[in-house]
């Protein structure tokens, strides 16, 4: 296949969205629009994508990247005058799509067979077309003997023509030349002023060139967001495409109205996911795990044969046949090895955890390195912030941490060493030894007689 760009047209804020923000970097499935339709785009084979910006154009550069080229289209006179604003990235031979940013339902294989009909069929133009039920103010492609003739906007069709149910989807395949060549010929003689691009078609068509529409038989994909009813209605539609690929590849979802995936996520066979879970970011799970019920994974790694039960993971990685929850809170830069347990209301921050240790409930671990096989009993704090600085604290194997202990860092417990209830730790323990730090217990007889009458 010859050289493939493409251009996405961006610079519309969407004032229907009731946003601060330009509407092509809201979210859907955890990735803002346009990057859905870049993403398209990239995997379709396209090798060079143009975006045009304007409104809140810093923002939309932010979300996206330097991975693009960008030009600027300050005032918005129509979509062919957006195309015009690329004409500089348009080459002279090759093939350009033509895109939107707020049309996220766009998949890789309706591009690419997009492009291959383009190729195939020396088309000029290859029209992305779609059946609908009510094609109301959509465009119109009219057919004559079966082969294009015209796409014709809804309020110019004659009654006959607005009977059509076949919609114009607004992106096109075209051949570089032609489109560089029509673009320059393309006029704003019209109620509005505006630069069209269907008007380009039939510009196309005077020189001789050959107009084709493509049906993709999906019409879901066509769909623009432009207020956040579409977005949630584009969630459900992407969240469906997403769960089921994961269920046809091996994976248990309990109920898939109610799991919540990240188009960015990998997932393992035989995973078994429970209702109102979120899997969000780049975050991976390995075979064999179960996740859920109520449980959230942000940009996070979970080995094989682990469970995460109604807790939150950030930005961490947690290792195999490990067991966290329920109710626990790892947060981010933390990494639990294999075969530990990470109990009921523990939280994790910053910290190393080694292969065996057990965490088992209502414990604060934050800013430590631990080792293997170390066992914290309930109630344990990493004490690591003074007001001003956070210190570390080192745990290592097989020390035994008594229930309510509070290791003020900068501390280590060294190797095979307990400490007993209760006790606040503030200097280094050596290995194998015992340190208690609390105050001898003092019985006063008869205090509560003594005392009542007071």
């Amino acid at each position: 296949m010859s050289h493939t760009k493409a251009i996405i047209l961006a610079a519309g804020f969407g004032t229907r969205m009731k946003s601060k923000k330009p509407k092509v970097i809201h979210e859907l499935a955890g990735k803002p629009l346009v990057a859905c339709v870049i993403d398209a785009a990239k995997k379709a084979g396209v090798e060079e994508i143009c975006v045009v910006v304007g409104h809140g154009s810093e923002m939309v550069k932010a979300a996206i990247g330097e991975d693009v080229t960008y030009v600027m289209q300050e005032e918005q006179l129509g979509t062919g005058h957006a195309v015009k604003m690329a004409d500089d990235f348009i080459d002279d031979e090759g093939r350009t799509l033509v895109l939107f940013g707020d049309t996220p339902l766009i998949t890789s294989e309706t591009l690419k067979a997009l492009l291959d009909v383009t190729e195939k069929n020396n088309n000029s133009v290859t029209v992305l077309s779609t059946m609908v039920d009510n094609p109301t103010g959509y465009g119109r492609i009219i057919r004559r003997e079966e082969l294009f003739y015209k796409s014709v906007e809804h309020k110019d069709a004659t009654d006959e023509e607005r009977l059509v149910c076949e919609i114009n989807s607004g992106m096109y395949c075209f051949e570089s030349a032609a489109l560089k060549g029509a673009l320059g010929r393309l006029t704003n003689d019209n109620s509005q002023g505006e630069y069209y691009l269907p008007d380009v078609l039939p510009l196309i068509q005077a020189e001789g060139g050959r107009v084709e529409a493509f049906i993709t038989e999906n019409s879901d994909e066509i769909l623009g967001i432009n207020n956040r009813v579409q977005l949630a209605e584009a969630q459900k539609i992407i969240q469906k495409r997403i769960n089921e690929t994961h269920m046809m590849n091996g994976v248990t979802i309990i109920n898939p109205e109610q799991t919540y995936i990240s188009m960015d996520a990998v997932i393992g066979s035989d995973v078994v996911i429970y209702p109102n879970t979120f899997i969000e970011g780049k975050s991976a799970v390995g075979d064999e795990s179960i996740i859920g019920p109520n449980s959230r994974l942000v940009d996070s790694s979970i080995g094989e044969g682990t469970t995460v039960e109604q807790s939150t993971v950030l930005e961490s990685t947690v290792g195999n046949e490990t067991s966290v929850g329920p109710y626990a809170y790892i947060r981010p830069n933390s990494t639990i090895g294999d075969h530990i347990k990470i109990g009921d209301f523990v939280e994790v921050k910053n910290a190393t955890i080694g292969d065996g240790t057990k965490i088992s409930h209502l414990t604060y671990v934050g800013d430590a390195d631990v080792g293997k096989k170390v066992n914290f009993g309930c109630g344990t704090i990493t004490v690591n912030y003074d007001g001003q600085k956070k210190f570390r604290t080192t745990v290592e194997d097989e020390a035994f941490i008594g229930c309510n202990s509070n290791l003020v860092a900068p501390v280590t417990v060294h190797h095979r060493a307990y400490t007993a209830a209760g006790s606040t730790i503030t200097e280094d323990v050596p290995g194998e030894s015992l340190a208690i730090a609390r105050s001898r217990q003092t019985i006063i007889e008869d205090w509560v007689k003594k005392n009542r009458k007071k």
